[in-house]
């Protein structure tokens, strides 16, 4: 069946749009009552975290269709204004969140953002002291003039602009300067603790300058200041096809990404138009791209002030995930695999468990080679320790990294480097395609014959994120399986032809179609009056041929429920068009980030465990994995716990209505005939089977 547009009615939803309504939900949490304190306050940092990435890799286009008022792609100038309005009124919110509600409630629990005007003389003179000993030795004002025009600003830097009144030492009224903020300077600094008192008090790097400004313009007087900080695009690109060396290239490309194009520029809530006027001309930039902030322009960097308050009563209460059910403490893998598979749900179930498996594989005599794909794997990583010491011990080492993961082409270069010096066969994968799927492979001697074993993953070689990430590890010694992935590893490395795969869906060449046809085959078993049914949990659906698929299929009959974290471009019960769908978005303590799609279709069920979104780069511009689950008990606990578990929740879902706005499970009512049950949050439920507290 080829791909027609579903339904004349279907307009998809705009991408961009839903996934600033992803950081509303996101942003709600720093809204709840139920939620600790401080971690309302992270919740806000993590909205701001999240928009700094959307400017740096998604508004590159729109605001050149600004500029030029020329159509670019889908994106207009009008296009820009829309997407500029929603996110200032985000930003409005979460200032409003910031000041009117978490300040406040921070206060009445002695934590205190110490203001200029608030301070005390005895604060006034320490603020004074670390100024002059800690701040002032680091900071170089440049006044503008001919022979110091406007210097370069890196991106998501803290910055002041100071307009001055009177002559500088030359006689001349030059009346802008420009005064950087080093980065290694702390963000938050903690304030001496008065006698006997149990207030914690802090002062922002902001307030700590602009309080002695002044003090940097001897002789001159200070009319009109402001703090301000410019994002810029950072999304590299390097033509793969006309580099000779793609690490070189990549480094060259990252000293430069810090002074990619301006495409926002923040500013102090009380700046003046003049100095507003003067940097947006300097950023070329349009008056749109101007955020008044009311107070730090930066929250990210409220982590910093978080991490140094000793409340825990105001955090989250610690979680630790258990070890995994299906592993025994101790038991050797290669022992426990050779009776069968195993799953790991992270975090509910320790990521510990899949390094120890590499650490076995390492250690073992028996074992020869060792195949793995590196994608992100955090600044400090055991995992890359261990392969290092596989290569000492006389392993083969074969490594795939990606040196293209957004945001991590510095570590991920310097992890290569370690590994070619001491042996590693390392690879980059394929020109034009990122390497995004998670896999390691350990080939082990066993009484003369030679036995794979490997690990699978939704998510990354990350300790640090696995914590936080929900994701699903899958260790098998399927020879079907774990042969097919021994060819991928070689087509990666060999560039050779893919041989027909057993078991493996592989993206660019079969992950795309063979999910276009299991939903075709969903909508033609409805078509005949058969039962069909479609389950699946991502963290995006932006792909318009899929997405129009699955809307045929909803008007062939198939139930179809989407369980989706973040940007989604099908609407949800659209008469006609989409009634059978459902969409929900569960926003947790935990990210969601596991991929499971689930067919039912006459009574056969099939379901796949994938590194991949459903978005047009996964399905055709990276290298990516899905599996099947054959087993009838694994693949049963992976659909009570990711996927009914989910559609069950009521606390922390949210439903996508078919005009794009999202309800919370919470507030929409009930079903007729039938009573409100309590709220289920399905993370709390997993949390508390699997994990170990305190």
């Amino acid at each position: 069946m080829s791909l027609t547009p579903a339904h004349p009615r279907l307009s998809l939803l705009d991408r961009d749009h839903s996934i600033l309504a992803f950081n509303e939900r996101v942003m709600d949490w720093a809204r709840r009552t139920d939620v600790p304190l401080l971690e309302r306050l992270r919740y806000l940092s993590i909205v701001s975290s999240n928009l700094d990435e959307f400017f740096e890799v998604r508004m590159a286009p729109q605001l050149a269709a600004r500029k030029t008022h020329e159509q670019r792609g889908t994106y207009t100038e009008e296009s820009y204004e829309r997407v500029s309005a929603t996110v200032h009124t985000l930003v409005a919110q979460q200032y409003a969140i910031y000041n009117d509600e978490l300040l406040p409630l921070l206060e009445k629990k002695g934590i205190k953002l110490v203001a200029h005007g608030e301070r005390n003389p005895r604060q006034r003179r320490w603020v004074k002291e670390y100024f002059q000993r800690q701040v002032q030795p680091l900071l170089m004002p440049v006044g503008l003039d001919p022979a110091h025009p406007f210097p370069q600003v890196a991106n998501k830097s803290l910055n002041f602009i100071v307009r001055l009144k009177g002559k500088d030492a030359f006689g001349r009224e030059n009346e802008i300067a420009i005064v950087k903020v080093p980065r290694i300077l702390p963000r938050f600094v903690r304030m001496p603790q008065a006698k006997g008192s149990k207030q914690t008090h802090f002062v922002s790097i902001s307030s700590l300058i602009r309080s002695h400004l002044a003090d940097l313009f001897t002789g001159r007087q200070v009319t009109e200041f402001s703090q301000f900080r410019v994002t810029r695009h950072s999304d590299l690109a390097v033509d793969e096809e006309e580099v000779k060396n793609l690490r070189t290239a990549l480094r060259k490309g990252l000293q430069q990404r810090h002074y990619g194009e301006a495409l926002r520029l923040e500013v102090s809530a009380g700046c003046s138009e003049y100095l507003s006027n003067f940097l947006l001309a300097q950023f070329d930039l349009p008056p749109p791209a101007l955020y008044r902030a009311a107070g730090p322009v930066n929250l990210v960097r409220l982590n910093q002030l978080i991490d140094q308050v000793d409340a825990p009563a105001l955090r989250f209460e610690r979680y630790t995930g258990g070890w995994p059910v299906d592993l025994a403490p101790g038991q050797s893998f290669f022992e426990r695999l050779q009776q069968g598979d195993v799953l790991i749900h992270q975090p509910y179930e320790s990521f510990d468990a899949v390094l120890a498996f590499l650490r076995e594989a390492v250690e073992d005599p028996d074992v020869l080679a060792i195949k793995q794909t590196i994608y992100r794997t955090g600044a400090k990583s055991e995992l890359m320790d261990l392969l290092r010491e596989a290569v000492r011990r006389g392993k083969e080492v074969t490594a795939v990294v990606e040196l293209k993961a957004r945001f991590d082409e510095e570590a991920n270069i310097n992890y290569a480097e370690r590994l070619e010096s001491v042996g590693a066969q390392v690879v980059y994968g394929v020109v034009g395609l990122k390497t995004h799927a998670k896999m390691l492979l350990v080939t082990r001697r066993e009484k003369g014959r030679l036995r794979r074993y490997a690990h699978l993953s939704t998510g990354n070689y990350n300790p640090g994120t696995a914590r936080l990430y929900t994701d699903i590890s899958h260790l098998t010694a399927d020879e079907a399986l774990t042969a097919d992935m021994d060819q991928i590893f070689l087509h990666l490395a060999s560039q050779n032809r893919l041989p027909r795969l057993h078991k493996a869906l592989i993206a660019p060449f079969l992950l795309h179609k063979a999910m276009t046809e299991q939903v075709e085959a969903a909508a033609a078993a409805a078509r005949a009056g058969k039962e069909a049914r479609i389950v699946l949990k991502m963290n995006a659906l932006t792909d318009e041929p899929l997405a129009r698929c699955l809307a045929e299929a909803s008007q062939a009959g198939v139930q179809i429920d989407l369980i989706i974290r973040g940007a989604c471009i099908l609407p949800a019960g659209l008469p006609g068009v989409t009634d059978h769908v459902r969409v929900r978005s569960v926003i947790g303590r935990l990210l969601e980030h596991s991929r499971v799609f689930y067919f039912r279709i006459d009574g056969a069920e099939s379901l796949w465990l994938s590194s991949a979104d459903w978005m047009n780069r996964n399905m055709l511009r990276r290298v990516e994995l899905a599996w099947p689950v054959t087993d009838a008990a694994l693949r049963q606990r992976i659909i009570d716990e990711c996927l009914l578990a989910y559609l069950h929740d009521t606390k922390d879902a949210w439903l996508l209505q078919p005009d794009g706005r999202y309800l919370p499970a919470a507030a929409t009512p009930a079903p007729a005939g039938k009573a409100r049950t309590p709220q289920h949050s399905a993370q709390n439920h997993l949390m508390a089977r699997y994990g170990s507290r305190g």
